[in-house]
């Protein structure tokens, strides 16, 4: 069998057996990339600010008051609270939480639930499962080096690693260069 064909073979099957990893890799990293500062991507955040009659006593704030306030919001999940300070209440809610200041009566409720799918991607691009799925991983970053290098050596010619394709890989090489020069080596 000629080289060329080995060549393509190679490409051609595991491009085929990691389209999937290469999927979740790709679309959890633009997730990653766009996530919010000091945001988890994995997740879907939502805000919504209240207001209450102020100054409330911190004495008065009782697990009886902290229900009746959660029936008002009509957040029946509560879990437990605790006060930050003099000034705030805390209370966490299943999938959430409550913030209260004690002394303007301003208050926000967040609540937070898993995003689908890139909750799981993120899962694994982190490599939170370990054992397995790390060799797994490892045997998939390898197998996108030999993909790109199978890729470089497919096509003959004009369009070739030889001309066209020098001139492209070329580029590859020089931005990411660009990058780590003005970002990390400069400062």
């Amino acid at each position: 069998m000629k080289w060329s064909k080995i060549n393509r073979v190679l490409h051609r099957d595991f491009g085929y057996f990691f389209f999937g990893m290469t999927i979740i890799y790709g679309v959890s990293g633009i997730v990653l990339n766009h996530r919010n500062s000091g945001g988890d991507a994995s997740v879907i955040r939502r805000s919504q600010a209240f207001t209450m009659d102020a100054p409330i006593n911190k004495e008065k704030v009782t697990k009886q008051y902290v229900l009746q306030l959660l029936s008002d919001l009509e957040e029946p999940d509560f879990k437990q609270f605790y006060f930050p300070s003099d000034q705030e209440v805390m209370i966490y809610l299943n999938g959430g939480h409550v913030t209260l200041n004690l002394n303007n009566g301003e208050g926000n409720i967040v609540k937070v639930r898993n995003r689908p799918v890139f909750r799981e991607f993120n899962f694994l691009h982190y490599n939170k499962p370990k054992q397995l799925w790390t060799w797994f991983s490892d045997f998939f970053a390898g197998s996108m080096i030999l993909i790109a290098i199978t890729g470089l050596l497919i096509l003959k010619g004009k369009n070739g690693i030889r001309q066209r394709g020098a001139i492209l890989a070329g580029v590859g090489i020089i931005i990411p260069l660009v990058f780590l020069i003005f970002y990390l080596w400069t400062n």
